[in-house]
Order: structure tokens, then sequence, then C-alpha cells
């Protein structure tokens, strides 16, 4: 080596050293920052719309209007901390307790379905923990479901390109026992998720394409079939059949929808201003702080407030796929699109069944509803996320 090439080295090695000197190398310095300040805007703008969905109701009944507010800021810390630790532990090393994670989250489901359940507005869903907090097993199973699916088809054969149909079989397994179990809660709106989950990872692992278009079809089958031989009960009936004949019993199972569009529509173009929404302090939307949220943003932050909330969940999704598509590994790769897959699908349902264009199915708004479960989960996804955009980096 020339002493001018040796220079060379030697100057870049003194600047990589004062860089890590600076804490540049740290893991907080590469994170993906435009990903965490999109998350942040979400529960920062969800917090102000949980507090005014609340604050009337808690007043009164002459109790503290910002209890709601407290608590969500509250799960949104552990969240925080939750998240932290699914980005510092080496996501590869995941593969080794994705196993433990699926039996953890198939056993707090079927604690559900034991006398620990609790029946929360006709879902079985719950876990009462005591104090005013509770737990829904079923969003841990949506973690535990990315982690294992992306476990099982990122182990690729030399000379394949993509899993073989036994990976296939397996995958489709590993995801009927907990939709088998939130069924039965019967949470239909989650068991859409993972539906969805399962197809969006396999067909971005290269799964057979008549595997997705079989996989669909019997979907399909299935939905018709449930609806044929009762097994959906009638509150989901109806739901679906409001959302096929909007103006069908407005004042019954019609009515939550019609409100919230009226509470939407009425908003304009900026608003009528933060705690000054009619609809709102009304109390006419049942479930407004939890899958109903959408609604106070549009009725009181207006087009802009409601655009900008979109516009926040499309950054994490657009950062969500680069983060895939940088992956330097399948497994990275598939945990990263099957978060996607889950945050695209779940934010379409939430603010599609406020607008009239998707049935109510009780689903909440990612990072903004109002829920500790489903904060938790979210807030570990996107550490899964951040896990991968960090590993993808020191390859």
């Amino acid at each position: 080596m020339s002493s001018y090439g040796g220079s060379v080295h030697l100057r870049r090695r003194d600047a990589g050293l004062r860089e890590r000197s600076m804490g540049v190398d740290s893991p907080l310095w590469r994170l993906d920052w435009l990903l965490a300040l999109a998350v942040a805007g979400l529960v920062g703008l969800g917090s102000l719309l949980v507090w005014s969905a609340t604050r009337q109701r808690m007043l009164d009944a002459d109790l503290d209007p910002t209890a709601f507010l407290k608590r969500h800021l509250i799960n949104a810390a552990i969240g925080l901390a939750l998240a932290s630790v699914a980005a510092l532990v080496d996501y590869r090393s995941l593969r080794a307790y994705a196993p433990v994670i699926y039996v953890l989250s198939c056993l707090g489901l079927i604690a559900v379905l034991s006398p620990l359940g609790k029946t929360i507005n006709g879902a079985h869903s719950w876990i009462v923990l005591g104090g005013g907090f509770q737990v829904q097993p079923s969003e841990v199973a949506k973690v535990a479901l990315v982690v294992g699916m992306a476990m099982l088809l990122a182990e690729q054969r030399d000379g394949e390109d993509g899993p073989r149909d036994g990976d296939v079989v397996m995958v489709l397994l590993l995801a009927a026992v907990p939709m088998a179990l939130v069924m039965l809660q019967p949470d239909l709106g989650t068991v859409l998720v993972l539906v969805f989950i399962v197809l969006g990872v396999l067909a971005l692992s290269g799964a057979p394409a008549r595997w997705i278009v079989g996989l669909i079809a019997a979907g399909a089958l299935v939905s018709v079939a449930a609806v044929q031989l009762g097994v959906l009960d009638d509150y989901q009936v109806d739901r679906f059949a409001a959302f096929a004949n909007p103006a069908l019993d407005p004042q019954g199972v019609g009515y939550n929808t019609n409100q919230a569009r009226i509470a939407i529509g009425s908003g304009g173009l900026d608003g009528k201003g933060l705690f000054q929404g009619t609809q709102t302090n009304g109390r006419f939307i049942p479930e407004q702080q939890t899958d109903f949220i959408f609604t106070v943003a549009g009725e009181e932050l207006g087009l802009l407030g409601g655009s900008l909330l979109l516009g926040l969940l499309g950054v994490v999704l657009w950062r969500g796929l680069r983060i895939a598509s940088r992956s330097k590994d399948a497994f990275g790769r598939l945990v990263a699109a099957g978060v996607v897959c889950w945050f695209a699908f779940q934010s379409f349902v939430n603010v599609g069944m406020t607008l009239g264009i998707m049935p109510v199915t009780g689903l909440p708004l990612p990072f903004v509803s109002y829920g500790g479960s489903a904060m938790f989960a979210n807030l570990v996804a996107v550490g899964l996320l951040q896990n991968v955009h960090l590993r993808s980096r020191d390859l």
C-alpha cells in the first residue's frame, strides 16, 4: 500500500473512531427517525382525540375529565419500553424464541375462553387484571403470528427461491390455531387481520400463486357458509346487513355508522375545533375513543386533520416497506412485511367503517385508539421494524 493510500485509510479509521466516540454509531443515532417521528405524531394526536372523545362524558359523571388521557399516556409509555426491548434484542435471535411466543399467545387465548375471560361489546376477548386494567391476548397473537410465519418461511433450501408446499401447509396450520381460538370469542375483526397477515406474508415470501388464489377462494366460501349456517352471532350478521344497506334500521343496527358519517361530514375543511364537536360532546357515537376515534378527527379537525392522520399512517407503512426491501435476510424481510400487512389492513378497515365503505368489525386504529393491549402490540411491532432496520445496516 502506498503512503498516500495508507494515510487515507488512517484518516477514515480515525474519523470512524471519532463518530463512535460521539455516539454516532449508537443504536439511537441509527434508528429510522422518520418512522419514529410518524409513530410519535400518531400517539400524540391520538392522545388529544381520546381526551376529546371522553372528556364530556367524564365531566357529566362528575369524574376526572383527564382519566382516559392519563391511562392512554401510561399505555404509550409502557408500549415505548416494550418497543425499546423489541428493537435492541437482535431480531435474528427471535427465531429461537418464536415457538415460545406462539405458545404463550395461544395459552392467553385459551385463558380468555375460561372463567378468567370477560365479555365486552359482544366479544369474550378480555382478561381483567383489576385496577381498571385488562389485557386482550388476541393482540399478542398478531405479533406471534408474524414472527412464527417469518421463522417457517425464511428456511429456504438450496436452489429454491420460495417456500415449498409443505412450508405453506405448516404456516396454515400455525395460523389455524389462534384463528380458531379468536373465532370462538367471537372476534371476527381480529380473525380478518390474521387472515390478511397470512395472505400478505405468503405472497411476499414467493409462495406459489395457486396457494394465494386458493386461499382467497376458500375464504369467500367459508364466509358465505358461516352466514348461512348461523356460525356468526346475530350482532355480527346485523353489522354486515347494515353495511350492505346503509338505510337499514338507522336507529338500530345502522345507528353507529350513520352517526359516524354525520360527525365526519360536519367537520368540513378545518373542523369545529378540539373539544368543540357537537356529535362528540353529545355522545352520539358509542365507543368513540376506540373503534370510532377517526370520527373525532373528522369532526373536530376536519379534512385537514384527518388527512394529517392518514398521512402519518402512510409514512409508517412506507418506512416499513422500505425496511422490508432493504433487509439482508428473509426472516427480517418477512417480519417487516407482516407488520406492514397488519397495520395497512387494520387502518383501512377502521377508517373505512367510519366512512361506510367497510362493515363495523370493532378494530382499533393503530397508535390512535384507546386501549392498552393494542398499543403494546403496535409499539412492539414498531420495535421489530426498527430492529430489522438496525441489523440490516450492521450486515
